[in-house]
């Protein structure tokens, strides 16, 4: 008789991949953390993570650093989440480094750069050796440079030219005291496979992901959210659209798109035909330059 054949479908080879990184980095690390803004690549890593841990809970806390300029659904899905998992929350936040003196806000430019300094704090106050963040290569150039296991030197800071060979997937995670590893399960995934893993796994969102009726303001090319924390300029008017939003982050440089998908399956659908990666369309902090992600990586960003 034919030995029967054991063959993976995508998925199941993308989240056996992530398991594999996950379990090397239990196995391997002192003190990783997993960085959790309630987004949907955050949250399809922590659906993942506890995969591969069943039915121990993940063996390492969950890290948000918080700009102040959160949306309510957000925040509120964090924490409800974080009390489904039964997982210790860290939350580090801007404002802090604001009141502290350590980062000065400027208005006009947003909050999501001044995110570096209460990563980089937050990371030695708890010495964590290991940071598990939801980046995908699919995302943006700068992020298609990086490797699975992303050396940080003491500064937190990343070297591009710098960068280890991962042949074989065998992981170097070797480091100084004071130095740090970010690592990135969901490296190999695109948008539409995160889709299509939510839609196959029931992974629950935030329920701002979905088609809504929100008032909104077009800036720059792009539907911004008419929230409490956006300045409204000489000339713009709220008005209200359906929307949905393709990545949640900062609500005054997050943008939304419009939309009538109001489940996973519809959100495949809309994903499986457009030409304009999520960060492209909606992220308006990419914007600042060329090589705007990647200057930022350069100082310990994301």
């Amino acid at each position: 008789m034919a030995s029967p054949a054991y063959e993976l479908t995508h998925l199941e080879a993308l989240e056996a991949e992530a398991v594999h990184i996950f379990r090397e980095v239990a196995a391997t690390f002192e003190r990783p953390v997993l960085l959790f803004s309630g987004g949907k690549d955050s949250m399809v890593m922590l659906h993942v993570a506890a995969k591969a841990f069943w039915p121990a809970p993940p063996p390492f806390p969950v890290m948000h650093v918080d700009t102040g300029h959160n949306f309510d659904e957000v925040i509120e899905f964090r924490d409800r989440t974080v009390d489904t998992y039964g997982l210790r929350l860290v939350v580090s936040s801007v404002q802090d480094d604001i009141d502290a003196g350590r980062v000065v806000e400027d208005p006009k430019a947003g909050r999501n750069r001044l995110q570096t300094a209460a990563l980089l704090r937050a990371i030695r106050e708890h010495s964590f050796d290991a940071v598990f963040g939801g980046a995908r290569r699919d995302e943006e150039k700068a992020r298609a440079k990086e490797r699975v296991f992303s050396f940080r030197d003491e500064f937190g800071q990343w070297d591009p030219r710098n960068q280890r060979p991962e042949l074989w997937d065998l992981y170097n995670g070797r480091h100084r005291k004071g130095e740090h590893i970010r690592v990135f399960p969901l490296s190999n995934w695109t948008e539409l496979d995160i889709w299509q893993y939510i839609e196959a796994e029931d992974v629950d969102l935030p329920s701002i992901y979905y088609s809504h009726r929100r008032h909104v303001v077009q800036r720059d090319g792009m539907l911004l959210a008419d929230t409490r924390f956006l300045t409204l300029s000489e000339g713009e008017t709220p008005y209200e659209a359906t929307v949905r939003f393709r990545t949640v982050g900062d609500a005054t440089c997050t943008g939304c798109v419009e939309s009538t998908a109001t489940s996973p399956a519809e959100v495949v659908a809309e994903v499986a035909v457009s030409r304009l990666t999520e960060r492209g369309a909606t992220r308006a902090d990419d914007r600042i330059s060329e090589a705007g992600m990647e200057d930022r990586k350069k100082e310990g960003y994301f």
